[in-house]
């Protein structure tokens, strides 16, 4: 027999000592409910290509707040959906006083006061009849400073109506400068800029895109950043703390990891990862099909963006993965 002083199996060798050398761990602290508020609904409304999760009513919306409060999640993430009628080229009911996320911002933070974090979704694809991140010119290109005007007058109105944190996710340029400066010129300087930083042009976006009920045709490659680029999601981080943001993020998590560990190793203030609709909807899709472990694959998958350098998820299996110890390693 070999001599084998170092025996690392030996610290594997029971669930007990297992999860005591563990040294990475997800907590309820540090996850974010993404959710869907839509107009006119009077109770919930499933999303067929994302099984267990719900278009909400306003007052299914209240519930859901109040549920990942108790559970001790950090935060929910909003995200409104106007009626398709309502829906037109500058995305106008963004900024109506009336306008579903608007509202919904008001009643769930009524709900949860300072017990959960009202974050925001600041971006017009939910509110434009042709589904891009911002106006667009007659040429149909997307207008980059006219759209940071509309970002700006958006984040102020989610702040008025209570969000703690807003975030820009259309990936214009100057969009977290935009933001920073028209809300401490309103008074809101305690209001978080989580930055989308590096989002990708990503075919894993489907399933959101039923959710929000979007009208896109075509892509969003010329604001959104290439697959292959990883310097350029360190550049785009940069001039996001340049400007201000509290928090960086990289969407989508799984396919781009990698990025996750590169920007966490490089900035001093918390990383997000946005654990999105593809992702959580492949392996729902698997696990209906019996063809992998659900519980196995949630608890691995968030493990695995913690691991990769993320102080903070957002994802669909959140308020679960929360309320199921078992899920938790």
């Amino acid at each position: 027999m070999p001599n084998l002083p170092d025996r690392p199996r030996r610290l594997r060798s029971t669930p007990v000592i297992r999860r005591m050398v563990a040294e990475t761990t997800v907590a309820p602290r540090q996850l974010i409910l993404p959710a869907f508020v839509a107009e006119g609904l009077t109770e919930p409304r499933p999303i067929s290509s994302m099984p267990g999760v719900d278009q909400h009513s306003l007052d299914s919306i209240r519930k859901l707040a109040a549920d990942s409060a108790a559970a001790g999640l950090a935060g929910i993430m909003l995200f409104g959906v106007p009626l398709t009628a309502k829906k037109d080229a500058t995305g106008s009911q963004a900024l109506a006083d009336d306008g579903i996320l608007n509202v919904a911002i008001e009643a769930v933070r009524a709900e949860v006061g300072d017990d959960l974090l009202v974050m925001t979704d600041v971006c017009l694809d939910e509110f434009t009849d042709h589904g891009h991140c911002g106006v667009l010119t007659a040429d149909g290109v997307v207008d980059n400073d006219t759209t940071l005007d509309l970002y700006a007058r958006m984040a102020v109105l989610h702040a008025q109506a209570g969000a703690h944190v807003v975030g820009p996710s259309g990936m214009m340029d100057g969009q977290v400068g935009a933001l920073r400066t028209a809300l401490d010129a309103a008074g809101h300087t305690d209001t978080t800029i989580l930055a989308y930083s590096a989002k990708y042009s990503s075919a894993y976006y489907g399933p959101f895109r039923e959710a929000v009920g979007s009208s896109l045709q075509g892509d969003r490659k010329t604001y959104q950043q290439d697959l292959g680029n990883s310097r350029e999601a360190l550049r785009e981080v940069r001039l996001d703390l340049e400007q201000g943001a509290d928090i960086v993020m990289i969407k989508p998590a799984l396919s781009y990891l990698d990025v996750i560990a590169r920007v966490a190793d490089s900035v001093d203030v918390p990383v997000a990862a946005y654990n999105i609709s593809g992702e959580y909807a492949m392996i729902e899709a698997s696990a209906e099909r019996g063809w992998i472990d659900r519980d196995a694959a949630i608890t691995e998958t968030l493990t695995s963006i913690r691991r990769a350098g993320a102080d903070i998820i957002l994802s669909y299996w959140a308020l679960e993965y929360a309320t199921r110890p078992e899920l938790q390693r």
